[in-house]
């Protein structure tokens, strides 16, 4: 009877123990969790935001949202492990003064780089070359001041020689007179090597193709990388 009583006590403390063992373990796996969520949080909390501003060419018209070169950005970024975020704040058949009237909204998340890529539609319907000129500085206005540290970069846009030659020209010289004003970081075209392209380009002619937009992309990386 006695060495069944002591046998039950052993049993019974053997018990104990491994649920204690359980519990520790238990425990130390909830605290490696923990820090792990924890780093995760960091990481996420430490990276920079790139917001591109832009229209139908930004926004990739025609595209798979993969295929949009802000997109195919965000790839190389992943690829070389840098803490950045694309935010595509591209927006059909956007103009300066759409642009103008919907930055404070998309400003309302803290960003590091600035990409703008606006004119293109205003150049298309011929409008008035000034008039497009203060309305990209009053959006460049408006994200300095409410970052005054962020890292801007300017989308060179050219027209057609349809829309004459005058027009073509003084339109074409907006953006590097911006870009030297503000001091900012140009891409003397965004379109260079796609434009006027047929099989780089969709039907209409003016949107580029995923094969289109990866040139794009390439354009925009030259300019960008040196920023990060």
């Amino acid at each position: 009877m006695m060495l069944r009583k002591r046998f039950i006590g052993l049993f019974v403390l053997a018990i104990l123990f491994a649920s204690c063992g359980n519990n520790n373990r238990t425990g130390n796996e909830e605290k490696t969790l923990d820090s792990a969520d924890q780093k995760q949080a960091a990481s996420a909390s430490q990276k920079k935001t790139i917001l591109f501003f832009g229209t139908s060419l930004t926004a990739g018209y025609g595209l798979d949202p993969t295929e949009a070169f802000p997109a195919l950005i965000q790839n190389k970024i992943d690829s070389l492990n840098l803490p950045y975020t694309v935010i595509n704040g591209g927006l059909s058949g956007e103009t300066s003064a759409g642009g103008k009237g919907r930055i404070d909204w998309l400003l309302k998340q803290p960003i590091d780089i600035f990409v703008l890529e606006l004119g293109a539609n205003d150049g298309l319907r011929g409008l008035p070359v000034k008039q497009t000129t203060k309305n990209l500085q009053d959006i460049i206005d408006a994200v300095k001041a409410k970052y005054p540290n962020v890292k801007m970069v300017l989308a060179g846009m050219q027209m057609p020689p349809s829309m004459g030659a005058r027009y073509a020209n003084d339109f074409k010289n907006i953006f590097p007179d911006l870009a030297r004003k503000n001091n900012m970081a140009l891409i003397p075209f965004l379109l260079d090597k796609v434009g006027g392209i047929p099989k780089l380009n969709q039907e209409d002619g003016i949107h580029p193709t995923a094969e289109g937009d990866k040139i794009l992309a390439e354009n925009v990386w030259v300019v960008l990388k040196p920023l990060l």
